[in-house]
C-alpha cells in the first residue's frame, strides 16, 4: 500500500480547492462537512458553488490560480480540467510542503480521497490506492446494504456510555470487558425493534448504567431518517 490512511481534522483549517466546476464542488462539500475553512480558486463558479459562496459558507478568490494563493493552506485540491493548471498547482503545493490532491492523477497526490461511508459518527472509507474509484463506489453501495441507521444509534449508545465508563476510573482491560460484552449481545436486534425495555436491561447488566432521558432518546430515534 502507497499511501498512509489517515483520519484528519481539518475543522478551522484553510483548505484550498483550485477549480470550480462539479467536481470541485464535490471537493468542496466534503471539506465543508469536516468543518474545513474553504476557499475556491477560480475566474467561474458552478451554481452550487457559486450558491455556498454567496451564503457566506465558502470564501472565493475569482481569478486565475497563482502560487500565492495557496501560501498558507493547510491542504490544496487541484479539481481544473486544465493539467498545465493542475500541474502547477502539484508543484507550487509540493515547494511550500503543502499536502496536494490533484484529481484523477495518483502521480501528483501527497493523499488521496476514498470513497467514504457515513452513518453519522460512523465513517467507513474505502481506497483502491486509485486505480478504480469506479470500484470504491461500488464497495460503498454494499455497505450501505450491510450498515443501517441501526448502526449509527448503537454508536452513538456506546459514546454515552463510554463517558460514564471511563470517569469511573477502572483500569482499561475492565472498560474493554464492559465494552465488549455489549456488543456480543443481541441489542443491535433490538434497536431496529426499538426496544427500550430491552436494551435498558442489555445496557444494566453488561455495563451496570440505568438508561437515563439522554439514552432513551438516543434509542428511540427513528431509525427510516
Amino acid at each position: 500500500m502507497r499511501y498512509y490512511p489517515i483520519y484528519a481534522d481539518i475543522s478551522k483549517k484553510r483548505c484550498v480547492v483550485v477549480g470550480g466546476g462539479e467536481v470541485a464542488w464535490r471537493k468542496v462539500e466534503r471539506l465543508m462537512e469536516c468543518g474545513a475553512d474553504v476557499v475556491v480558486i477560480g475566474t467561474e463558479l458552478v451554481g452550487n458553488l457559486a450558491l455556498l459562496v454567496r451564503e457566506g459558507k465558502v470564501r472565493h478568490i475569482p481569478d486565475e490560480y497563482k502560487k500565492e494563493y495557496i501560501t498558507d493552506a493547510w491542504l490544496v485540491i487541484g479539481a481544473t480540467d486544465c493539467d498545465d493548471v493542475n500541474g502547477a498547482v502539484c508543484l507550487d503545493s509540493r515547494a511550500l510542503k503543502i499536502p496536494v490532491n490533484i484529481v484523477d492523477d495518483p502521480e501528483q497526490c501527497d493523499f488521496i480521497l476514498p470513497s467514504v461511508y457515513r452513518r453519522g459518527d460512523l465513517a467507513m472509507a474505502i481506497s483502491t490506492g486509485g486505480k478504480s474509484p469506479a470500484l470504491a463506489k461500488m464497495i460503498r453501495k454494499e455497505l450501505e446494504r450491510c450498515y443501517g441507521p441501526e448502526y449509527q444509534v448503537l454508536l452513538d449508545i456506546m459514546g454515552t456510555l463510554r463517558k460514564e465508563i471511563i470517569a469511573r476510573g477502572n483500569p482499561s482491560d475492565e472498560n474493554k470487558r464492559i465494552f465488549e460484552a455489549i456488543l456480543n449481545t443481541d441489542i443491535l436486534h433490538q434497536i431496529r425493534n426499538h426496544n427500550v425495555v430491552e436494551i435498558s436491561r442489555i445496557v444494566r447488566e453488561a455495563a451496570g448504567v440505568e438508561v437515563d432521558e439522554e439514552l432513551k432518546m438516543i434509542i428511540c430515534r427513528d431509525s427510516n431518517k
